[in-house]
């Protein structure tokens, strides 16, 4: 049975999930949001969309940014909202973990160095929280505005299976190309496998 994500016990107890730049500054600015040409690592959105975790290392990594985007939580506050979190129920993962396992991610994620950011996917366009745009108008920004670029590289392709995956539909690689303005055979050969395995991963959450 699927449950629905309870993201309300996250804003009650004031815990920051989201975060915008704080020192790349964008190329242009408008009113739907920010584009950064040349991409920025400091955009962390987790729970932006209905994608839930499927997988012990995604666990780690959406672990990792709450404790990096709060660092005024001690341990014993960290602990709760993990076991928040890995609770089946609550609608953030899919699969059930052990408590052995879910404490020897706990304990991985408090070693560490919180000076460090977690690893981060680049970003180019970063759209405003309360923009009334639909999906479809999204993606149309998307094509329109990496479609500016002399060449396509991971990023862009990043951007776009986001947008797609938010309309509900399958990503496929006509979909990316059609929206991008290249071939197919363009997102092949800039599809590297971390991106593949993305791109399975989003489709397999529909």
């Amino acid at each position: 049975m699927s449950h629905e994500r309870k993201i309300e016990y996250l804003i009650n107890k004031r815990i920051i999930y989201r975060r915008s730049p704080i020192t790349d500054k964008p190329t242009e600015i408008f009113e739907w949001g920010n584009y950064y040409e040349d991409g920025t690592y400091e955009c962390y959105e987790i729970f932006r969309n209905s994608a839930k975790i499927t997988t012990y290392k995604s666990l780690k990594w959406h672990l990792l940014v709450l404790w990096y985007l709060n660092p005024d939580l001690d341990q014993d506050s960290f602990l709760l909202l993990a076991k928040y979190i890995v609770e089946k129920d609550n609608g953030f993962v899919t699969f059930t973990i052990s408590e052995h396992h879910m404490l020897n991610i706990i304990y991985e994620v408090n070693m560490h160095d919180l000076e460090r950011p977690p690893r981060n996917k680049l970003r180019k366009i970063i759209f405003n929280e309360f923009t009334g745009l639909t999906a479809s108008e999204k993606m149309s920004i998307v094509g329109k505005m990496i479609g500016k670029a002399k060449t396509i590289n991971e990023s862009d392709i990043y951007e776009c299976m986001l947008e797609i995956h938010n309309e509900d539909r399958k990503i496929t690689i006509k979909s990316i190309s059609t929206y991008l303005k290249c071939s197919t055979r363009t997102i092949h050969r800039n599809m590297g496998n971390e991106l593949k395995k993305e791109k399975e991963l989003l489709n397999q959450q529909l």
